[in-house]
């Protein structure tokens, strides 16, 4: 008979090494890691800091809001990316005219030079991991997670917290 850690199972039949939801962080964190080393080395940039550049840079003048619904990431965490990227001079950030508390981030012209020198990196390191993968794998590995994301959030319902235009 196997012990349960030869089966791959707990003690309560559950194997964690299967579960999706482990998988997917654990391959989301190396992912990031990677990612992050390459990013802090040639920029000096933390991965939640390179997200919020990333989403300036590519949807324009953005509200700390706006950054957190496309990055996934907690207000505590753009805010303190974004305080970052703007004492380094990388994001200007203004009041919104729409919103007397609101605020608003845009890239500045250092900030537009960083970003154009992270996106070739960007590239780069995403080549390097498709390279694991068959070129079908590749697709159906993006075309999944878009379903599985587009699933989540049909799940999740509205964020209470978004802002209404």
């Amino acid at each position: 008979m196997k012990s349960t850690a030869e089966s791959g199972e707990g003690p309560d039949g559950f194997n964690l090494e299967e579960f999706l939801p482990y998988r997917l962080s654990i391959a989301s964190n190396r992912v990031s890691r990677l990612f992050a080393k390459q990013y802090s080395e040639q920029f000096g940039l933390t991965i939640p800091e390179w997200r919020v550049l990333a989403v300036v840079g590519r949807f324009g003048t953005l509200s700390p809001t706006s950054v957190g619904q496309y990055t996934a990431m907690d207000k505590v965490k753009v805010s303190r990316a974004a305080a970052t990227l703007v004492a380094r001079g990388l994001l200007k950030q203004s009041p919104d005219p729409k919103d007397g508390r609101g605020r608003l981030l845009r890239l500045t012209r250092k900030g537009s030079t960083t970003h154009n020198g992270v996106v070739p990196l960007a590239r780069e390191i995403e080549a390097t991991l498709a390279a694991g993968l068959t070129r079908a794998e590749w697709t159906a590995l993006n075309k999944a997670l878009i379903k599985l994301n587009e699933h989540v959030m049909a799940i999740e319902g509205p964020d209470p917290g978004e802002a209404t235009d």
